[in-house]
């Protein structure tokens, strides 16, 4: 499993922190904001302290996923956001390839990065072992069909925004957490009032008891 998980991070230009692939209980896929960078991510793996996961991290081109908001009309975003999500998802397809059980993979993101991640795991659906949507909520314009495909029955989901980020609106948080319910998922909900758009220690405390079932 080591050599195949160490082929998936050269193969798709992984930073890597934490566990090496050869011991690793499990893996948390990191997906950075806007205008940051893979490397920017991996302090993470040092605030959760769980030495035993394996904390992998894509970067984006040109330092963004797609041009626009995640609320902007589709085509705005296009052919950006189409081809993030299919890199990641590629990404995720590789890990599971390498022998990573899907109940021992984690998806994190923030910002940006966290509307990434939640579209990603929507179209996607499975049995994750944790997802962290930190600052962020599924893609698209006001009024897009969610009739996505398959269950997240097993799949264990935090969310966490203010109540006033000035790039997420809370009706979309709440959306999300509404859509991740229906499929089946374990979802937690978490609103800041007052807070910036960042990640607060609260927050934290939710992605050790999410990650902690991996490194078990």
């Amino acid at each position: 499993m080591s050599n195949s998980l160490d082929t998936v991070i050269e193969r798709h230009a992984l930073a890597r922190a934490g566990a090496p692939p050869s011991r690793a209980r499990g893996v948390v896929l990191l997906i950075h904001g806007r205008g940051a960078t893979a490397e920017s991510m991996l302090p993470l793996a040092d605030v959760v302290a769980m030495p035993d996961l394996c904390y992998l991290a894509p970067q984006a081109e040109g330092y963004t996923w797609y041009p626009q908001s995640f609320m902007a009309p589709t085509a705005a975003n296009e052919p950006y956001v189409s081809r993030a999500l299919d890199r990641v998802a590629a990404i995720i397809a590789d890990i599971l390839d390498a022998g990573i059980a899907p109940e021992k993979l984690a998806i994190v993101g923030f910002s940006q990065g966290a509307c990434l991640t939640s579209e990603t795991v929507l179209r996607n659906p499975r049995p994750y072992g944790f997802v962290g949507v930190l600052s962020g909520g599924a893609i698209g314009p006001p009024g897009t069909p969610r009739d996505y495909q398959g269950t997240l029955v097993g799949a264990n989901i935090f969310l966490g925004c203010s109540d006033h980020d000035p790039h997420i609106p809370l009706a979309r948080v709440q959306e999300t957490t509404a859509v991740f319910t229906r499929m089946g998922a374990t979802v937690t909900e978490r609103i800041y009032p007052g807070a910036s758009h960042g990640i607060n220690d609260d927050e934290i405390t939710h992605l050790r008891a999410g990650l902690a079932p991996l490194a078990g």
